[in-house]
């Protein structure tokens, strides 16, 4: 698991999911040509055709979050077993004028998050593939005074 705040290097977990370059992590929506509302994620197949790929905010504010604190039933694929899992973040982030995306979150204190707080788009490494290779899913990190992003 990456430290609060730190884009993390591997595999991405779905293609058309989320877009990195260096440093910069961008979630992928697409937008309904005939109306223009947005979906999240990007769809597949043929109802991608119908939409446009947008770039979401990479700022928002908590909306709700709960911390998963036992592993989760299959299809669960995280790494390790009932011993060593370590609780993590999940809550929905409500992006200005876009959407309300469903994420994990990563801070260094879970029970320090607060609805309505400010966060930032980062990833995290939440297992290995059977090569070894970390793969990488979205997450969300509070922004706060002080602390280094």
């Amino acid at each position: 698991m990456s430290a609060a705040g730190e884009t993390t290097m591997g595999r991405p977990v779905a293609d058309n999911l989320f877009r990195m370059e260096g440093d910069e992590v961008r979630l992928l929506a697409g937008r309904k040509r005939a109306d223009g509302r947005l979906r999240f994620p990007y769809p597949h197949g043929a109802d991608a055709e119908d939409y446009d790929l947008v770039e979401l905010a990479t700022e928002g504010k908590l909306w709700s979050y709960t911390v998963q604190r036992f592993r989760p039933k299959t299809p669960f694929n995280g790494d390790g077993d009932d011993r060593n899992f370590k609780p993590y973040g999940v809550g929905y982030v409500e992006l200005p004028g876009q959407l309300i995306v469903e994420s994990r979150l990563v801070a260094d204190d879970l029970t320090s998050l607060t609805i309505g707080e400010p966060m930032r788009l980062t990833t995290e490494a939440y297992r290995t593939d059977d090569t070894g290779e970390p793969v990488i899913t979205y997450a969300f990190t509070p922004i706060r005074e002080g602390a280094t992003a």
